[in-house]
């Protein structure tokens, strides 16, 4: 089927004043597999003070296009055609000792991930001195009061002190604040910002967004915006250009975007954004549009049939999993004089959950959401003090031991957020699902349990190869999708799902959440849903509870918290929330 493309950027203000223009750039990577077009023919410009995002789905090109902007393409990666203009500096000619000043003093990036962007052994005073020495005059005590006054500009208290500090002592919003401030060090005229706000909780995710536009205001900042987060898009991008395979295939003012999207492409992505009207109905599809609404609560009316029979079955049943005064504690360092006093993380936490049933665990990071999943898992059992009182299927799970343990293991599993950090990267993928039936089904055997692996990696859309090849052979929903899979395989009667689509753009998500649906279904697990993706809990959850400070401070039927929040931390969590 042939595409429209539409890669001729309209006519704006400002067009003239071009910070970066790129023309017929193409990249190909080579691999065993032979040589690829991972971007092709590609064309944008980008002017003084302008908010140019670069959208589409992973893979398609747009974190090589910004690379190729930098000259930073891997090994196996070169620019095989086009020009990349910086003002008047034509950049694929130039010699890498220009590029040494270009990278950072002219063009400053935030990447994606700043726990693995930050050098672990050198603090924040240290990494902030490297730009300022390497792109500016500023030097000695000038020096260090300059990347203080950074600190204090990106919201981090106590600069002087904080300077110090190594990155592991801040919190995640905390150190994309400092990604920011090293890559904006410099005072760059380009800011490239790979999606620096993916794994972010949504109030953090509006304070880094406010913090961007500000300094944009400030000094006139270019900057490109990669991601894959639409809402983010339609609430700071001034033009969007889509890509798909290697090329943009429309570009576009961001209003004319989301209000009239012309490609069928747009449409598609556009349609895989989960709400609440939607529920009830597959995102991967084509969706039948649904009227937009002001008011949240007009859009609960139509709430599907099969969603109301399933909430009322819920009240009837029993708990599949019932947690009571749950609490969890650390141990702070001590002195002589001083004994060491318990941190609370977790205060007496109660919720029900039942089969079938889609729970919503919603929460600012370091509420004590994940704390509180690896309580129930069993896993701070060494680490910290928990108590309270959590029964699963009838079961006493905090304090069983030994084989009843392990019965209670193969019934709760988790879904990590990172598939690649949680799979063994030296372990074939039949391996890993096999390692979990060997261990909790002892019972079956070698034969049964290949007959099953392949079942479940079917069940999940996944190639016929998929048990005979490594992790990193996949592409990020796929990898979601064998962690998925492992987690069945014992076939759980509850499942925690921790951030599962936070780092998977919207098709791959929808993907997702429809394979989950499904599953649910058919199997009638019952799942604890952890995320900060507000469109996910509206088109998943049957009830929400939300956190603040370790306790739960509202719960209640989804379309009650959000239609009718009685919480403020509830209330502002939802104003937090950027909307399409």
């Amino acid at each position: 089927m042939n595409e429209i493309v539409r890669q001729s950027t309209p006519p704006r203000a400002g067009a003239g004043n071009a910070v970066v223009s790129i023309r017929d750039l193409s990249v190909q990577i080579s691999s065993d597999a032979g040589v690829q077009d991972a971007v092709k023919s590609l064309a944008l410009t980008i002017a003084r003070g302008e908010t140019f995002a670069l959208v589409g789905e992973s893979g398609c090109g747009k974190s090589m296009t910004a690379l190729a902007l930098l000259r930073l393409l891997p090994e196996a990666g070169r620019i095989v055609s086009g020009e990349i203009r910086l003002g008047d500096v034509e950049l694929t000619g130039l010699a890498e000792q220009g590029m040494r000043s270009v990278r950072g003093g002219q063009v400053g990036i935030i990447f994606q991930e700043p726990s693995t962007s930050l050098n672990p052994v050198m603090t924040i005073g240290q990494q902030l001195g490297e730009t300022l020495r390497a792109h500016s005059s500023y030097r000695g005590k000038a020096l260090q009061r300059r990347a203080a006054w950074w600190l204090v500009r990106v919201g981090i208290p106590d600069a002087d002190k904080r300077l110090h500090d190594y990155p592991f002592q801040f919190s995640g919003g905390q150190k994309q604040r400092i990604m920011i401030a090293i890559a904006l060090a410099a005072e760059p005229r380009l800011l490239i910002a790979d999606e620096p706000t993916t794994a972010l909780d949504v109030t953090v995710q509006a304070q880094i967004l406010d913090l961007l536009a500000d300094i944009q205001k400030e000094m006139g900042l270019a900057i490109m915006l990669i991601t894959h987060d639409l809402a983010v898009v339609k609430n700071v991008a001034d033009h969007v250009a889509l890509m798909r395979g290697g090329r943009i295939v429309e570009t576009v003012d961001a209003e004319s975007f989301f209000s009239a999207p012309r490609h069928p492409y747009a449409r598609e992505l556009l349609a895989a954004i989960p709400t609440f009207a939607k529920r009830g109905k597959p995102l991967s599809a084509p969706q039948v549009a649904v009227p937009e609404t002001t008011a949240l609560s007009t859009q609960i009316r139509g709430v599907p049939v099969a969603v109301a029979a399933r909430r009322m079955r819920h009240a009837a049943d029993v708990p599949v999993l019932a947690v009571k005064n749950l609490s969890v504690s650390y141990s702070a360092r001590g002195s002589f004089w001083r004994p060491a006093e318990p941190v609370n993380i977790v205060e007496d936490v109660s919720f029900d959950l039942h089969a079938g049933e889609t729970l919503a665990l919603l929460g600012e990071s370091g509420c004590g959401k994940t704390t509180t999943a690896k309580a129930l898992l069993r896993l701070l059992d060494k680490q910290a003090v928990v108590a309270g009182q959590a029964s699963l299927q009838g079961e006493d799970l905090l304090s069983a031991r030994g084989a009843s343990l392990r019965e209670l293991r193969q019934a709760i599993q988790i879904v990590f957020q990172d598939p690649y950090a949680s799979l063994d990267p030296r372990m074939l993928v039949g391996e890993i699902l096999d390692e979990g039936i060997a261990a909790l089904r002892p019972d079956r055997s070698r034969t049964d349990r290949n007959a099953q692996i392949s079942s479940l990696l079917d069940r999940v859309g996944l190639p016929v190869n998929t048990a005979q090849r490594y992790p990193h052979e996949f592409s990020g929903g796929q990898r979601q999708r064998i962690a998925i899979a492992r987690a069945l395989a014992v076939e759980p009667a509850v499942l925690i799902c921790d951030e599962p689509t936070s780092a998977l753009d919207v098709s791959v998500q929808a993907q997702i959440l429809d394979l989950l649906q499904a599953l649910q279904e058919e199997f009638s697990i019952a799942y604890l849903f952890i995320t900060h993706n507000f469109g996910v809990v509206e088109y998943l959850s049957d009830r929400i509870a939300i956190m603040h400070q370790g306790k739960i401070v509202e719960a209640g039927a989804t379309e009650s918290v959000l239609s009718s929040p009685r919480h403020s931390e509830t209330r502002r969590l939802l104003a937090a929330v950027p909307r399409l």
